[in-house]
Formats: C-alpha cells, sequence, structure tokens
C-alpha cells in the first residue's frame, strides 16, 4: 500500500520536473539500509553522476552515527562531484518520498556543499 501510494505521488512530481543540460535532475532512491543519488540530464536521457552509500570510499569512511549522517554524506559527495563537471544548479527529485529525514539530509548536503538546490 505504502509503495503504491509513493509510486502515485512520483508520477505526479514527475509530470512537472524534467532536467536539462543546464539544471539538471537530482533523484534520491532510499532502502532500509542504503541511499542512492543520481543528476540525470532528461533531454539527453544520460546520467551524469551518481553517488551512493555502497561505494568502496564511503564504506572505507568510518562508520556514520545514523543513516541521516551518511545521507547528508551522499549529498555532499554527489554535490562535490557535480561541481567539479561544472554543474552548480540542479532541480531536486524526491522521488514519491515525503521531504524530510534522509531525503531532506540529501538536499541539505548538497546544498552545503555548494550546489544550488
Amino acid at each position: 500500500m505504502d509503495q503504491k501510494l509513493r509510486l502515485k505521488r512520483k508520477k505526479r512530481i514527475r509530470k512537472k520536473i524534467s532536467g536539462t543540460s543546464d539544471k539538471p535532475r537530482l533523484t534520491i532512491y532510499k532502502s532500509c539500509k542504503h541511499i542512492y543519488a543520481q543528476i540525470i540530464d532528461d533531454i539527453d536521457m544520460k546520467t551524469l553522476l551518481s553517488a551512493s552509500s555502497i561505494e568502496k570510499d564511503i564504506k572505507a569512511q568510518p562508520p556514520f552515527e545514523n543513516k541521516t549522517n551518511m545521507a547528508k554524506h551522499i549529498g555532499k559527495t554527489i554535490a562535490k562531484r557535480a561541481i567539479d563537471k561544472g554543474i552548480t544548479r540542479v532541480v531536486f527529485d524526491r522521488n514519491g518520498y515525503v521531504f524530510h529525514g534522509r531525503v531532506k539530509a540529501v538536499a541539505d548536503g548538497a546544498r552545503e556543499a555548494g550546489l544550488t538546490v
């Protein structure tokens, strides 16, 4: 039931949000243990960047206190990678999730690292 409602919200959001080459879309996906973030250009249909909590360099970090801190770190990581590629502005796609907790932490981490979300 919960998944169906999230997918309904996702469709409703995606009707309004689209990433361009000037302002790509930052989308997130969260599972029970991990969080994933991607920057996507919807016009060219390409994933420009990605970051996730299952990457080796992030797993090599000392353990995080909780999943929210890990999500904030993922937001900072993807923002640094985006700025290195010349991307400074993105459209945030919460992917049907409610904007609090880990979803908000990714957006806050990206903003702290210098990305305009």
